[in-house]
Order: structure tokens, then C-alpha cells, then sequence
């Protein structure tokens, strides 16, 4: 049954990010990305890196807000250097967020989350690229009439 729950919440996730779906639960420490043109890619140097970061269910939205705030997370993370790419907020999950990492700093990035999410979040880390424009080429190759 596991793969089967695993299959379907890749495809919730592809289809949230996919669709530029934005939930927001509090305000975003960010600024909300832009849903016009491709996402970008990664340049010479530099990483995608997409963090999950997972709600501890167990604790109120207004707790998860003190302990991020008591542990520095709103001033620490992503550390300067860093660009936020996208952040969403996927209901019952957490927030997603889309990093561009210089490889220089991918360690930071991994320290401030451990020193400010854990307790509030459960991290997950995935190198990331875009692929939209792949898929598309391939789309339209794989239905194009056959001669």
C-alpha cells in the first residue's frame, strides 16, 4: 500500500507546484514567486534544491510560529546568498521551498535548518532541476501524427 500512497503524493505535489497554486496560512517570509514564464534554472555554479518542510502535527500553527521564532529561523533562514525561488504552502504537508544554492553554501543551508526548523518542521532535501520545457518538447514529439 505504501507505494501506492507514494505515487499519489507525487502527483499531489507535482500537480500543486505545477498548477502555481499558492495556499497561505500565515504571511510568507518571502515574497510570493512569480507564476509568469519558466521556472528558472540553475546557473554555472549553483544548485536547485527543493526543501520540504514538514508541520510537526502535534503542535499548534501559533506554537510551530514561536518555536521558529524563538530558535532565529526567520533571520537565519535562507542564509544570505541564497535564493528563494518558490515557497509554497501545501495544506496538511508544510511548506515547499525552492532554493538556488551556490555550491559554497549548501552546507549553510543545511546548518540554519537544523539549528532553526527542527522541532517545528521535519526536513527533506531534493536536488531539484526544471524539467517544463523538456516535458513539453517531449509532449509534443510523442503526439505529433505519424507519417
Amino acid at each position: 500500500m505504501k507505494p501506492v500512497f507514494s505515487v499519489l503524493r507525487s502527483g499531489l505535489v507535482a500537480l500543486l507546484l505545477g498548477s502555481g497554486a499558492v495556499f497561505a496560512q500565515t504571511d510568507p517570509p518571502t515574497p510570493k514567486p512569480s507564476v509568469a514564464g519558466p521556472a528558472p534554472a540553475a546557473t554555472a555554479g549553483t544548485v536547485l534544491l527543493t526543501v520540504f518542510l514538514r508541520h510537526d502535527q502535534s503542535k499548534t500553527l501559533g506554537e510551530i510560529n514561536q518555536e521558529l521564532q524563538r530558535n532565529g529561523y526567520f533571520e537565519k533562514f535562507p542564509p544570505a546568498g541564497v535564493e528563494v525561488v518558490s515557497w509554497y504552502v501545501m495544506m496538511g504537508i508544510g511548506q515547499v521551498v525552492t532554493l538556488r544554492v551556490p555550491a559554497d553554501k549548501l552546507r549553510e543551508v543545511n546548518v540554519a535548518l537544523e539549528n532553526t526548523a527542527w522541532g517545528a518542521f521535519r526536513t527533506e532535501f531534493y536536488p531539484t532541476y526544471d524539467y517544463k520545457q523538456l516535458a513539453q518538447q517531449q509532449r509534443e514529439a510523442m503526439t505529433a501524427p505519424k507519417q
